[in-house]
């Protein structure tokens, strides 16, 4: 009776929680836009580093805004291989090309991200040449979150949590659970930024890039979970006062060591690519002197806006494509 009862908590459990798993999720997200910041030449990174704890903590916002924003969600993803067979190259690589081929709704239903990233680039330049630090800070820090999303690697395909029910739970293994539980060894010694001397095709590399990776994911995901019994695969853990199913620690060093460390490699490849996308965007701004910009207004005028995001965030579900779990 008491395995039993366990089983019906277990389940009951599963069934109620839900876990907004966009991109790295939350635990990622603030740590790799703060590493990024120390990635920055002396020029910008006083700047950065003054405003490190906003950078951070508003890393996660273009996840609260997909409770929120109906289209938010498909700029953190491009089911690329939709579209055909790699390399993709049926694929325009520019908005009103891609319109014209496949219209609006069909791009937004299998992601946007390399065109928003574009976009926000040159936003991002825009706001440098105008030296708006507020938009300098918002457009930084939600840039952040699209560039790491982009290093993910089932953003990058349609199958982006499993090819069938049995791979169902790789997307959050991959970019959460094994996050949390490896983060502590990872060696955040990326170097400096570097200029992007093509930012969109370097934009359009990491789609490519991230969808070669992502069947090397789901093909040992889908050998490695057949080596282990399911009370193997899965653990129970304390999760602030809740009892939730976890995978196992063995489980995943496994899935981790014949990956070969992806995760970390991914993570830190996020924390570089964020910084030099924001210096690229500098640089090609001019190299305006950033330390003498007035950001005053703005941080006391986004307190109200924030609050009304965590409402929204908290009492909301998210929009357009479901969440994996």
């Amino acid at each position: 009776m008491g395995k039993l009862f366990k089983e019906v908590i277990i389940i009951l459990l599963m069934s109620l929680l839900s876990i907004n798993l966009f991109g790295w999720g939350f635990f990622a997200h603030p740590r790799i836009n703060e590493h990024a910041v120390y990635c920055l030449p002396p020029e910008m990174v006083g700047f950065y580093k003054k405003h490190i704890d906003y950078i951070s903590q508003h890393a996660v916002d273009p996840d609260k805004r997909s409770h929120v924003n109906p289209i938010e969600a498909a700029r953190h993803y491009m089911d690329i291989n939709h579209y055909g067979e790699y390399p993709f190259d049926m694929v325009p690589k520019t908005w009103k090309e891609a319109v014209n081929k496949y219209t609006e709704d069909t791009l937004y239903e299998y992601g946007i991200l390399p065109y928003h990233l574009i976009k926000m680039y040159y936003q991002l330049v825009d706001a440098f040449k105008e030296g708006d630090a507020g938009r300098i800070l918002y457009l930084s820090a939600n840039i952040g979150h699209y560039v790491a999303d982009a290093h993910v690697p089932l953003h990058c395909n349609m199958y982006y949590d499993g090819r069938n029910p049995s791979e169902k739970g790789v997307h959050a293994l991959w970019e959460s659970r094994c996050v949390e539980v490896l983060y502590d060894n990872f060696n955040l010694f990326v170097g400096r930024a570097k200029y992007i001397s093509k930012p969109a095709d370097e934009f359009w590399n990491w789609i490519l890039n991230g969808y070669l990776q992502s069947d090397t994911v789901l093909n040992v995901f889908s050998y490695i979970i057949k080596q282990y019994t399911p009370s193997e695969i899965y653990t129970l853990e304390d999760r602030n006062n809740v009892v939730i199913k976890q995978y196992s620690r063995e489980f995943l060093n496994d899935f981790n060591t014949m990956l070969q460390n992806m995760v970390e490699r991914n993570f830190r490849k996020s924390v570089l690519d964020v910084a030099s996308f924001w210096y690229t965007a500098w640089v090609n701004a001019g190299q305006p002197n950033l330390d003498i910009l007035d950001d005053k207004d703005f941080l006391a005028n986004q307190k109200k806006e924030e609050e009304e995001l965590d409402y929204l965030w908290k009492h909301g579900k998210p929009l357009g494509r479901p969440n994996p779990e």
